[in-house]
């Protein structure tokens, strides 16, 4: 049972990022200008990407005999309250949004990072969690490309 409790350790964490991946996204969406339809859209698929991770990952932890997490990190609240400061400051909605959405997509590739370097996931999990990887290393990449055009025409 203690290898149990590591694993849904390990995926409870990955829980807690994608939880923080929705709520971040969600709050982008609301604050994107109606004009920028695709970043709306964008921010919309990225958060249903966490969230279809975050029921394939809560399914494994019941299946383990876990308790599966709810809610965000604090590190996820305070990103957010940064993120709204520095909203304030910057006359680029857009660029900072997609800078923004960066930063979290970073922060979501090492916790996947990690969690794959631990010792503790089955052949199975590390399946899971690899494709969940490529899946939001995906959006990481969309969004860079779209955050370096935006650079680029400013």
């Amino acid at each position: 049972m203690a290898q149990n409790s590591e694993i849904v350790e390990v995926l409870n964490d990955l829980i807690l990022i994608n939880n923080d991946r929705i709520e971040g996204y969600k709050k982008a969406s609301d604050e994107t200008n109606a004009s920028d339809a695709d970043l709306k859209t964008l921010f919309s698929n990225l958060a249903e990407h966490s969230r279809q991770h975050v029921a394939e990952l809560t399914t494994e932890v019941n299946s383990l005999g876990g308790e599966p997490v709810t809610g965000t990190m604090l590190s996820g609240k305070i990103y957010r309250a940064w993120m709204d400061v520095k909203a304030v400051f910057s006359s680029k909605d857009r660029q900072t949004a997609l800078e923004n959405s960066e930063f979290g997509e970073d922060a979501a590739q090492k916790a996947y990072e990690a969690a794959l370097k631990s010792d503790t996931l089955t052949p199975e999990l590390h399946a899971i969690v690899t494709r969940q990887k490529a899946t939001l290393k995906s959006g990481h990449d969309t969004v860079k490309r779209l955050r370096d055009a935006e650079k680029v025409l400013h």
